[in-house]
C-alpha cells in the first residue's frame, strides 16, 4: 500500500460498488476512514493483512456519520485493533457508545430478519476510546495531519476529512453518491438526501465547503475516487436545487401524498438527467430520498 494513497475496499454492502471503506498509511501509521457492517470485517483485516500490516499498527477509526452502513462495524473494527481511536463527531459518538437507540430504529423499518442479514449484531464501543472532534480540528497522523470539516446537510451528526498529503477528502454522504456502473456515459453524481434529519441548504452548504477545500479527488463511500471536483460540484448543486424545488412543491398537498409526489418527480428529474436505461438501479436511493425530502417538510 503506497503511502498517501488510499487504498479503496469494496465492502460489498448488498452488492458490489456500493460501500467503501478507506485504509491510509503515513509515516508507519494506519487508519480506516468507514467501518460499513460487522459483516465487513474480515474484507477489512484481509485488505489490512494483504498490504503487510496488522490491527495492532491502527491508529485511528474515522467515521463519517452514524448511519449502518457506515458506523455499523465500528463497534467489531475497534474490538479487532486494539490501539485505534474512534473519531466521530460528537452527535454520532453517542449512538455508537450507546448503540441502542440506533438498533431499535432500524429493526423497526428494516424488520429483525432483514436486519440481522445485514448488520449482525451492533455493540457498544468503549468511551474512552472515542474522540470527538471540532469543526476544523487537525489530527496528527504520520507526518502529516487530518483536518475535520463539519458537515451537516445529509445528516446532523456528519463530518468529512481532508487529507492534505492524500491530496483528497473523505466525505462519507456529504458530496453524493456516484456508482461506476452509471459512468459509461461521463461523470453521473448524485445527492443523498435519506431521512431522518436532511437539511437542504446545509448540503448545499457541505457541497460548496469540500469542493473550496481545493481538493484533487474526493473519496465517496458510495462509490470510490471522484477527481472532477469541480464539474460533480455543479452537478451536485443542480440536483440539490431541483430536490429542493420539490420538496417546496410538495408542500401544499396533504402530508400522505407528500412522498408519492416526491418520488415521482424525483424519477422524472434523474430520468433526464442521466439519460440512459438503467431500469430499477436508483429505485431503492429515489425511494430513501424522496423519503428524507417528505420528512425535511414534515409539519413541525
Amino acid at each position: 500500500m503506497p503511502e498517501h494513497g488510499p487504498l479503496i475496499i469494496d465492502c460489498m454492502y448488498q452488492r458490489p460498488h456500493i460501500a467503501a471503506s478507506f485504509l491510509r498509511q503515513e509515516g508507519g501509521e494506519l487508519a480506516f476512514i468507514e467501518a460499513n457492517t460487522a459483516r465487513a470485517l474480515p474484507l477489512l483485516l484481509g485488505a489490512l493483512a494483504e498490504s503487510g500490516r496488522c490491527p495492532e499498527e491502527v491508529r485511528y477509526l474515522i467515521v463519517t456519520h452514524a448511519h449502518l452502513d457506515h458506523a455499523g462495524g465500528a463497534f467489531a473494527l475497534m474490538e479487532a485493533c486494539p490501539n485505534a481511536t474512534l473519531v466521530a463527531h460528537p452527535r454520532a459518538a453517542r449512538h455508537l457508545v450507546d448503540p441502542a437507540k440506533l438498533e431499535t430504529s432500524a429493526r423497526r423499518v428494516y424488520g429483525d430478519g432483514v436486519f440481522e442479514a445485514l448488520y449482525g449484531e451492533l455493540r457498544s464501543v468503549p468511551a474512552e476510546r472515542v474522540f470527538t472532534p471540532d469543526d476544523g480540528a487537525s489530527i496528527p497522523f504520520g507526518s502529516g495531519e487530518f483536518i475535520i470539516l463539519h458537515t451537516r446537510g445529509h445528516a446532523k451528526h456528519h463530518l468529512s476529512v481532508l487529507d492534505p498529503l492524500a491530496d483528497a477528502v473523505y466525505s462519507g454522504d456529504a458530496f453524493g453518491l456516484c456508482y461506476p456502473e452509471l459512468q459509461e456515459r461521463g461523470l453521473f453524481i448524485f445527492p443523498s438526501s435519506s431521512p431522518t434529519d436532511f437539511e437542504g441548504e446545509e448540503a448545499l452548504a457541505a457541497v460548496d465547503r469540500i469542493a473550496a477545500t481545493g481538493t484533487g479527488r474526493v473519496m465517496l463511500t458510495h462509490f470510490g475516487e471522484v477527481r472532477k471536483v469541480g464539474a460533480a460540484r455543479e452537478q451536485l448543486r443542480r440536483h440539490l436545487e431541483a430536490s429542493i424545488e420539490i420538496a417546496t412543491q410538495a408542500r401544499i398537498l396533504p402530508e400522505a401524498a407528500r412522498q408519492p409526489f416526491i418520488l415521482g418527480k424525483l424519477r422524472s428529474h434523474y430520468e433526464n438527467a442521466l439519460a440512459i436505461a438503467k431500469d430499477g438501479f436508483l429505485d431503492k436511493d429515489l425511494e430513501l430520498n424522496a423519503d428524507g425530502l417528505a420528512w425535511s417538510i414534515r409539519e413541525a
